[in-house]
């Protein structure tokens, strides 16, 4: 394909348009006298099954809104090769996620700044939180905002079986936390998420839909980007594709990348920014040795407890629960609210697996509803799901290219397990949902656990059935990572070790593994990062929470329950 170059320019190129690159987009628009470019290599957000929460599994599965990578063969997992979702379109992996709202436990961010990434410590990022949150909750709450774009809230018609895993919970002697996000989460509780409405909160619809017509934001859907051009160590312009055509398009002062994880790296490595000899080997010019590109992915790896019930309580299509199922379309239609106004995992859990330990190392992500059959959009059948999440996994990989070619899937390789530390609180986690099934509060169900199996019952059975069955939550992060060290990728104003003219803004460059889910905390780095852009001061929040109720400064006690 030829390519044509173009005098087209803009101040600022935004490639992708996840979570991320709607916040920028949206933030550097609104500065007058800058002209701004969004481009996103999928395409606009119309899909039907983008918007009603509990069509998430559908999203997963429709092609058109899922890059449908995979990773590489996992050595620990008997060298399966894993679904690994990302987002396709306006909203990015917004558009098809879980749609929690959770940043991360408070010292995950003090972390950030003791690694070398000063003024990411949680006290100054939680005012980012706070700017972009419609919280529909907590309207007077000093850990929420109520006044930004994004709207987050509970769920408003809960399945009942989330009643009856929090009387589990209580009878086994965890604490309740009704928000997860107001300090230390460690307790058991509901989630919050990004739901408007009844119909999810993408990224997209929060931040880009009400701007779109800004006359100084220029969005090009079905449009990929290809790499970007460094001369003179100065990003100054970025090729794009468009039906099949290239041409390049200027940058007048910077060009950021918020292409995520994976493929923000990608972008920088067909640049000719990388490993040197590993970009020659491919046949790349180098433009830019930082060998750290690519490294340190990181991934959520859980292993679910699988119960069957007769009883029709849970979501779930069956001959019995067909007038339900058929209320509940209306009830959509007409309220918008009930099971499909849901994204089906209502409820959580974070816990210490140990004694000792500054924050939960473990996730509990709770699932009224049986797991879904492979291809099946919605539940088949009735049961509830325990699917415990090692939240701090100290096994690292790495994203490289499989091809020069920009049309080519990279090689996601986050070499999970390698540590073998990292199997103990998934143990740990499946041992603490046996022990939430058999309390007293589910024995009316009479369920039958078909993962594992009440049969497997020692230590190598279970590492067996990870092993043939773990997954990744999608939480890729860490692959152009902040810091100051050999190998990291940017500094902490976001901007490329060593060049001019081009940053990172997205999951890439978590300095490391945030506890939880980590949508929140990708469009606060992007609120952050586009104050760093346009050269405004740190927000001063002042509706801080007093220090003395920053619950994590205490260390908590008896937590091995």
């Amino acid at each position: 394909m030829a390519v044509t170059d173009t005098t087209e320019s803009f101040d600022y190129i935004i490639a992708g348009a996840g979570s991320a690159g709607c916040v920028l987009a949206n933030r550097l628009s609104a500065e007058p006298g800058v002209r701004v470019a969004l481009i996103e290599a999928g395409h606009r957000d119309y899909h039907p099954f983008i918007h009603v929460p509990a069509a998430t599994g559908a999203a997963i599965g429709t092609a058109s809104l899922n890059w449908r990578f995979e990773t590489a063969p996992q050595a620990n997992l008997k060298n399966r090769r894993l679904p690994h979702h990302r987002g396709r379109g306006l909203g990015g992996s917004s558009a098809i996620n879980g749609m929690v709202y959770f940043r991360g436990h408070p010292l995950d961010f003090d972390d950030w700044t003791a690694l070398g990434a000063r003024g990411w410590s949680y006290a100054d990022v939680l005012p980012y939180f706070k700017r972009s949150e419609n919280n529909l909750t907590y309207h007077n709450s000093p850990w929420h905002g109520t006044q930004g774009e994004m709207a987050v809230s509970h769920i408003k018609k809960p399945n009942p079986l989330n009643a009856v895993f929090e009387a589990a919970m209580d009878s086994l002697g965890y604490r309740y936390r009704a928000d997860f996000n107001a300090g230390d989460p460690e307790g058991y509780g509901p989630r919050q998420m990004n739901i408007r409405n009844g119909r999810r909160e993408s990224m997209a619809t929060a931040f880009l839909r009400p701007v779109q017509s800004r006359q100084n934001l220029t969005i090009m859907a079905d449009t990929l980007v290809r790499r970007v051009i460094i001369e003179g160590g100065k990003a100054v312009a970025v090729e794009i594709e468009q039906v099949g055509a290239i041409r390049q398009i200027a940058v007048r002062r910077e060009a950021i990348l918020a292409a995520g994880a994976i493929q923000s790296p990608q972008i920088l490595l067909l640049s000719g920014i990388g490993d040197g000899a590993q970009l020659q080997a491919m046949g790349i010019a180098v433009q830019h040795h930082l060998p750290g590109v690519g490294a340190n992915l990181q991934d959520h790896l859980s292993a679910p407890v699988m119960m069957e019930t007769a009883n029709i309580d849970s979501y779930g299509l069956s001959l019995k629960a067909l007038p339900r199922c058929a209320w509940n379309l209306v009830e959509y239609i007409l309220f918008r609210h009930g099971a499909l106004a849901s994204n089906l995992f209502e409820s959580a859990a974070f816990i210490k697996t140990r004694a000792g330990l500054d924050r939960p190392d473990l996730q509990l992500v709770y699932q009224p509803a049986r797991k879904m059959l492979k291809g099946a959009p919605i539940p088949i059948g009735h049961g509830f799901v325990l699917n415990p999440v090692n939240l701090y996994p100290r096994s690292y990989g790495r994203l490289s290219l499989a091809s020069p070619d920009p049309h080519a899937a990279p090689i996601i390789d986050p070499n999970l397990l390698a540590d073998p530390a990292d199997i103990r609180p998934l143990l740990k986690g499946i041992e603490i949902s046996r022990r939430v099934f058999a309390a007293p509060a589910y024995a009316r169900y009479r369920a039958v656990e078909v993962g594992p199996g009440a049969e497997i019952t020692s230590e190598n059975g279970l590492i067996e059935y990870i092993k043939d069955i773990a997954y990744t939550v999608n939480h890729p992060v860490s692959t152009c990572r902040m810091g100051t060290g050999a190998v990291d990728v940017v500094d902490a104003e976001l901007r490329v070790h060593g060049l001019v003219g081009l940053r990172v803004a997205d999951a890439s460059i978590f300095p490391k593994m945030v506890g939880g889910n980590i949508n929140a905390a990708v469009v606060m780095v992007a609120e952050k990062a586009a104050d760093m852009i346009l050269g405004r001061p740190p927000l001063n929040d002042e509706n801080r929470p007093d220090p003395g109720e920053f619950a994590w400064a205490r260390l908590a006690q008896d937590s091995d329950r």
